[in-house]
């Protein structure tokens, strides 16, 4: 198969297409005929080193986790999918020794769901990573209630347009930060404010949000501390020693700051299609490349003005 590989860290320059022998389906995987894919910031902060005391210098790295896709084979274990069954899902992979840039993938049946009937696989592919992750950030880290207020900070990425739309349904009150051009898209999406984050200040009223997503990775909790009610808590999506510091020192006291550590659940991914079908959840997508065009795909992630997703067509 063909697959997108590096051999060591560093930029889109170290990243090559290579033909690999076809993944070896275990007893509990399901192999996957990779149809479309979509790109993340973890593929790059992993790709240039961030993260290496996690993922090691084991190569070569594969790119991708997001994928949606058919079902190619199944190991002796799994139960509920069927060769042949259109997928979706998303790698819980840091090592990176599986990718989903690539013919097949080999996902653990965790992993792996029906994907949504309304969707094209290129839509499919957009939605697990980001999704998974707000769905877990909203509902059991912050555990949010109906009537809450929600600050979603950099709402106009992957992460943040499925925010919005997923606190709207859990019945929370929306308010967004993003750059101007993105306002109209984040109202579109459920926001009942989008605010500019150059010129606009949410965090300057005292206790006005119970939780604040922060899914750009660049605010910290001492900044919007007094924004949060004595109940809220500040939950951000990027790793990082001072969300370690921040989450330690507020254990024992209120407003509190977590990081979200997202898990591939096929529960939360029948939960995403349920959202889709009931008309609460759409894929927002920035761009679809070509296989050959994945890293150009990359190359216009890392300027950080994506809308949505980007997602790449493995046919």
């Amino acid at each position: 198969m063909r697959a997108l590989v590096y051999d060591a860290y560093g930029g889109l320059d170290r990243l090559a297409f290579r033909d690999l022998a076809v993944p070896a389906c275990g007893r509990d995987e399901v192999l996957v005929r990779v149809r479309a894919a979509a790109l993340n910031p973890k593929d790059s902060f992993v790709r240039k080193g961030r993260f290496r005391m996690v993922s090691g210098r084991t190569f070569p790295k594969y790119v991708g986790a997001d994928f949606a896709g058919e079902v190619a084979a199944l190991g002796a274990d799994v139960r509920g999918l069927s060769p042949g069954d259109r997928v979706f899902g998303m790698l819980e992979e840091w090592t990176y020794r599986r990718g989903t840039l690539a013919e097949y993938v080999a996902a653990r049946a965790r992993e792996v769901a029906l994907m949504p009937r309304a969707l094209s696989f290129a839509d499919a592919a957009a939605l697990p990573l980001v999704s998974l992750t707000a769905l877990q950030a909203l509902r059991d880290v912050a555990r949010l209630r109906e009537g809450d207020a929600v600050c979603i900070h950099g709402a106009s990425g992957g992460v943040g347009t499925a925010a919005i739309q997923l606190a709207v349904a859990l019945g929370a009150s929306v308010t967004t930060t993003s750059s101007a051009a993105n306002r109209e898209l984040c109202r579109s999406l459920g926001a009942s404010e989008a605010l500019d984050y150059v010129t606009d200040t949410p965090f300057s009223v005292a206790q006005r949000f119970r939780v604040v997503l922060d899914a750009f990775g660049n605010l910290s909790f001492d900044r919007v501390r007094r924004a949060l009610r004595p109940d809220g808590i500040y939950v951000t999506t990027v790793p990082s020693l001072r969300i370690v510091r921040d989450s330690l020192r507020t254990l024992a006291r209120r407003p509190r700051a977590r990081l979200v550590v997202v898990r591939a659940r096929r529960a939360d991914l029948d939960a995403l299609t349920r959202f889709v079908d009931e008309k609460q959840l759409r894929p927002v997508v920035d761009r679809v490349v070509s296989f050959d065009q994945a890293i150009e795909g990359l190359r216009h992630l890392e300027t950080k003005r994506a809308r949505g997703k980007i997602v790449v067509k493995v046919d």
